[in-house]
């Protein structure tokens, strides 16, 4: 998990309904919103986490660009409370990244 996986959607330029194989939803990526931090605003109840889309059902484990975002600019006070043991420490991203959730759906559709 250290490294971000290539087609994780928190990469600019990877497009999740062509570059995440096995049944993208659109949907379930927009829904994801509820694992978003808003800088500054501390949030109640459990701490949500965005789960890579390629670790096994069962077996999630956390989106590397997700972390990133939150344990950065994204300012996820209860994801830093937990990073304080230095598990999150290794992890390595592959190039530009987007700065929102939002930014991860890709472009708008046109209707």
């Amino acid at each position: 998990m250290p490294t971000q996986c290539k087609a994780c959607p928190w990469r600019v330029g990877v497009v999740p309904s062509r570059d995440i194989p096995g049944g993208y939803c659109a949907k379930k990526h927009r829904r994801l919103e509820s694992t978003i931090a808003e800088p500054g605003v501390i949030v109640g109840g459990s701490l949500k986490v965005m789960a890579c889309h390629e670790s096994p059902i069962g077996k999630e484990r956390e989106c590397v660009g997700w972390l990133v975002n939150q344990l950065g600019p994204g300012n996820n006070i209860k994801l830093r409370l937990s990073a304080m043991d230095g598990r999150y420490k290794n992890i390595r991203t592959r190039g530009p990244q987007h700065a929102t959730l939002a930014d991860t759906l890709g472009p708008p559709r046109r209707k």
